[in-house]
């Protein structure tokens, strides 16, 4: 057979299954690549179990058997394609196609077993087809001894509890069912227990049972165990009710001191069991809800009548500080300065009222140079209108000369003259 059908591992493949069975026959473990990574136990299991992968791998391959002769005959001279066919369907060509996608990409562990077992594959395909046409029973279960038939488990294929033909009486899981592992305790369906789910679980009756069937229905609520669906049938209570003339009947743990509440909670009865609840913030200790159940009444309360009411402590003087004024809260009060105060180190001073700036108060020196140049410009133009006797081309010369000098003003201080308009500086 070409290499392109050959792994690293063909020499050391030919060994492995003498190893297996000698392992075996000592007790000892299998080897490595026969067994689950191991994991932490607070962890649920991640990578399926050898036979599950082996009956994987097998179930691609016959898949891939399908699809080789469906993609390469279909049509045409008939005579043609029976001779063809006959070579290709045993041929060397059409194992390694089925070969090469026999595992996905992602699939490890399927590559890992298929390149632990080619050899045995490539055995199968060329020479026990004829005697072994059952390529999973060969491979997975004789060969490999990963697998056991149906109904059996273990490294000896022990049959699970209730027998190979009907494991866990059909109302339950054998643990390694139809592998080399597990420990073959029957997980049961819900309704059944026992070793072999073979009777009726906890809150279940035996509805009906004949030979070979058994049907299990729910006991009626508060019911544990019960000869029937009827209130009145129950023979033994779930935690929290009583069983009273054949029913059962809830416990009151509140009244009874069965409860364990804190000394700031009280207890509230449920059915079969008990909640316990915070008091209300005016109780020390209370019967119930609200302030008319306290045993007694938390600081900054009173008892007025049947309950416990908040204490005014501004009613009275506590809050003796110059400028200072009572709040009263839900059980205690504050002492919080009077309107226009603040408190300073511990005391309430009067809140001072920031002076409102002039209006040349945030001028730079650079600005107050232009605006002197400016005043200094209207006098000129002022003293020269009046030499001029009002003539009116030195009143213009005038007015365009304070109009430039006062436009180059605003512009370096436009936004602060505006905000100072606005505000009134």
């Amino acid at each position: 057979m070409p290499s392109t059908c050959r792994s690293p591992a063909r020499d050391t493949m030919a060994w492995w299954p003498l190893l297996w069975g000698l392992s075996l026959l000592l007790g000892l473990p299998g080897p490595v690549w026969l067994q689950p990574s191991p994991l932490p136990q607070s962890s649920p299991p991640t990578q399926p179990h050898p036979c599950h992968t082996c009956r994987g791998l097998v179930d691609s391959f016959n898949k891939g058997l399908e699809r080789t002769i469906r993609d390469n005959f279909g049509g045409g001279n008939t005579a043609w394609e029976e001779e063809k066919l006959s070579k290709y369907k045993d041929s060397e060509t059409r194992l390694v196609e089925v070969l090469e996608t026999v595992c996905s990409k992602s699939d490890f562990e399927c590559h890992r077993l298929l390149e632990l077992s080619e050899e045995l594959v490539e055995s199968w395909w060329f020479h026990k087809q004829q005697e072994a046409p059952d390529l999973f029973q060969w491979l997975c279960s004789d060969s490999l001894k990963l697998c056991c038939p149906p109904g059996t488990f273990g490294p000896s294929c022990l049959p699970c509890p209730g027998g190979a033909e009907k494991p866990c009486g059909g109302y339950g899981q054998c643990q390694g069912d139809g592998t080399r592992g597990g420990s073959g305790h029957c997980d049961c369906q819900a309704g059944y227990g026992g070793e072999t789910c073979g009777q009726c679980g906890m809150g279940y009756f035996e509805a009906q049972r004949n030979s070979s069937h058994l049907v299990c229905s729910a006991c009626f609520g508060p019911c544990a165990r019960c000869s029937g669906p009827e209130e009145s049938h129950c023979l033994q209570c779930r935690k929290g009710w009583a069983l009273h003339h054949l029913k059962c009947v809830d416990i009151d743990e509140c009244g009874t001191e069965q409860a364990s509440c804190g000394a700031d909670q009280f207890c509230v009865n449920t059915e079969g069991s008990y909640e316990c609840r915070d008091c209300a913030k005016a109780c020390l200790g209370c019967m119930g809800s609200g302030p008319g159940r306290c045993k007694r009444c938390s600081p900054g309360y009173q008892q007025v009548g049947s309950k416990c009411l908040d204490v005014d402590e501004c009613a009275t003087e506590v809050c003796p500080g110059e400028n200072e004024q009572c709040e009263n809260t839900e059980g205690s009060y504050l002492c919080i300065c009077a309107d226009g105060h603040q408190r300073v180190e511990g005391v309430c001073v009067q809140e001072q009222t920031p002076e409102s700036a002039g209006f040349f108060s945030e001028m730079t020196d650079d600005e107050l140079v232009v605006l002197q140049q400016m005043f200094f410009g209207v006098i000129i133009c002022a003293l020269a209108t009046l030499a001029a006797k009002g003539d009116l081309v030195f009143t213009a010369i005038f007015i365009g000369a304070v109009a430039a000098m006062t436009g180059y003003w605003l512009s370096e201080r436009s936004d602060r003259v505006l905000e100072g308009f606005i505000k009134g500086r």
